[in-house]
């Protein structure tokens, strides 16, 4: 049995509580109508008040009742009751539905006295009204015995499926814990793969490249294209670098010893054509490195699609703080094109997806709005957006 099934037997107990009670009395009320009795008016009228004050506690109790206004109710049906059970025997009925309150409503330690003290009552009373015989004693302590048999019984198997259900979600965290440890194993594993292909292939290769250039400036310090070559190297360089802060998973060098806000606008310096401006709104808050690092990369892979392929002549890099939310964007005046061509099998997603993936797998988001004619606007965004 499961909790939502405990919780249904649990409130169709309550529902056959509450029709054995009311049945019951209407029971003890329409015996005295029919039986000729000189109690008969005030039966009636006082179950009617058992009636009402039953109805009353149903509707005001719940778990948080503090236990002394639920006690004090329950006495108050109780000298009801022994009223009612003093004018007509028939009352006696009405002991195996109270055996049920008392069990159910309070603790054990009033619980089990109350339920024997109302089976004294129904012994005492019923035989005063019929006289004592063996059945008028055993009938009544049967009846408490298999109460506190029953409600005992629900009592444990309520505990044990809350214990069980204490050990499926432990064994459900420890799965997911298991999962997750395994996931990163596996992200370690590949990242260590990733890093001893790129060591030994593109880190290589710019090392070598740089050396030759290196060797070029020196050969003929008055070359033509000594700029450029120089150039070149210090490009192939500063590239050698960030691949290797890759595999040694450190920051980027343009987040080195300074802000996110400062990377940005070193990439719109000497960036013509086109002419980048940065802006930067709202107060400047701490960001976790990978956050920093996904906005800087998307501002670079945006502005690398602009060169390549936009042909505009303005573009601008807008970092915007809201509190616990941070946007970037990217937006230029150039050629646009239509997003549905990203979906065709043959069309260059100029690095969009790389930039989608980079920013929704720390949990932001990424979207991108252009049209033939009009210029690309790339956006991302990390933490709660108002």
């Amino acid at each position: 049995m499961d909790r939502m099934t405990l919780a249904r037997a649990s409130a169709a107990l309550r529902t056959a509580l509450h029709v054995l009670f009311i049945g019951l009395t209407i029971f003890v009320a329409i015996d005295a109508l029919v039986r000729p009795s000189d109690h008969a008016a005030a039966v009636v009228a006082l179950a009617i008040v058992i009636l009402a004050t039953y109805v009353a506690g149903v509707a005001l109790y719940d778990a948080s009742t503090p236990l002394w206004t639920v006690a004090t109710g329950l006495l108050v049906l109780s000298a009801e009751w022994v009223a009612l059970f003093v004018l007509s025997p028939t009352a006696a009925f009405l002991a195996f539905p109270m055996f049920f309150l008392y069990l159910y409503t309070l603790p054990a330690r009033w619980a089990l006295p109350s339920v024997a003290a109302a089976t004294a009552v129904v012994v005492v009373l019923y035989g005063w009204h019929r006289g004592y015989n063996v059945g008028a004693v055993i009938g009544p302590i049967v009846g408490a015995a298999v109460a506190v048999a029953f409600v005992g019984g629900f009592r444990t198997l309520q505990r044990e499926v809350r214990h069980r259900q204490v050990l499926i979600d432990e064994l459900v965290e420890a799965r997911d814990e298991l999962a997750r440890r395994e996931h990163e194993a596996g992200v370690l594993s590949e990242r260590s793969r990733l890093a001893r292909e790129i060591h030994d292939t593109v880190a290589q290769g710019l090392s070598s490249i740089q050396l030759l250039l290196h060797a070029a400036e020196r050969a003929d310090a008055d070359h033509a294209a000594l700029d450029h070559i120089r150039l070149a190297r210090e490009t192939a360089a500063a590239n050698l670098a960030e691949t290797r802060r890759f595999i040694e998973a450190r920051p980027p060098v343009a987040l080195q010893n300074q802000t996110l806000a400062n990377a940005l606008e070193r990439l719109a310096v000497g960036s013509e054509p086109p002419q980048v401006t940065v802006t930067v709104d709202g107060e400047p808050g701490e960001l976790p490195m990978p956050i920093e690092t996904a906005l800087l990369r998307v501002a670079q892979e945006a502005l690398t699609n602009v060169r390549r392929h936009a042909n505009a002549s303005r573009a601008a890099i807008t970092l915007t703080y809201m509190g616990d939310a941070v946007t970037l964007d990217v937006v230029d005046d150039g050629d646009g094109f239509d997003p549905g061509d990203l979906a065709d099998a043959g069309a260059r997603p100029f690095g969009i997806t790389g930039m989608r993936a980079r920013v929704e797998e720390l949990g932001g988001s990424f979207s991108i709005e252009s049209q033939a004619g009009s210029g690309v606007a790339v956006a991302a965004a990390f933490g709660s957006q108002p």
